[in-house]
């Protein structure tokens, strides 16, 4: 018996190769950003003028590295999970458990970037005005990447 075909003449297999495909590509896209965020961010305590932050800004600092390493991670796991399950016959929920790493990973990301713009933006600004800037940032990005694609789900 044959497996079941949609409308692209794909067999369900056919589709979860597509999906692989596709969602590997997005996450290089992603993991190459995450790299130069996370390499950057490494080498911010040695240079000389990290002496001179503050308290806060040092925490601010530290939740921007751990949300890129945390968003690192999250974005390699796909891989990790498919080679786990490789030749396993577990394509379809390689598909699925990546997708939901790849969307998480993306939220990370959304939060390191927030938290990197609130630390630059704290040096610049007045504290109350960094964090205004790093909230509208997050909230915009977050916006523009998750409500279009949630809104297009909801309507289909």
């Amino acid at each position: 018996m044959s497996e079941p075909v949609e409308h692209r003449g794909e067999t369900p297999l056919q589709r979860a190769d597509r999906n692989w495909d596709e969602l590997l590509g997005e996450l290089r896209v992603t993991q190459t950003g995450v790299a130069i965020l996370f390499s950057l961010l490494l080498t911010v305590p040695f240079s000389a003028r990290f002496d001179s932050v503050d308290a806060f800004q040092r925490r601010v600092y530290l939740v921007a590295l751990l949300l890129a390493a945390a968003s690192a991670v999250v974005l390699i796991a796909p891989v990790a999970y498919h080679r786990v399950l490789f030749a396993h016959r577990q394509k379809q929920a390689v598909v699925r458990a990546s997708n939901r790493f790849a969307v998480i990973g993306l939220a990370l990301l959304c939060l390191a970037l927030s938290a990197v713009l609130l630390l630059v933006a704290d040096v610049l600004l007045q504290r109350a005005a960094a964090a205004a800037v790093a909230g509208v940032f997050g909230v915009a990005t977050a916006g523009l990447w998750f409500v279009p694609g949630m809104l297009r789900r909801r309507t289909r």
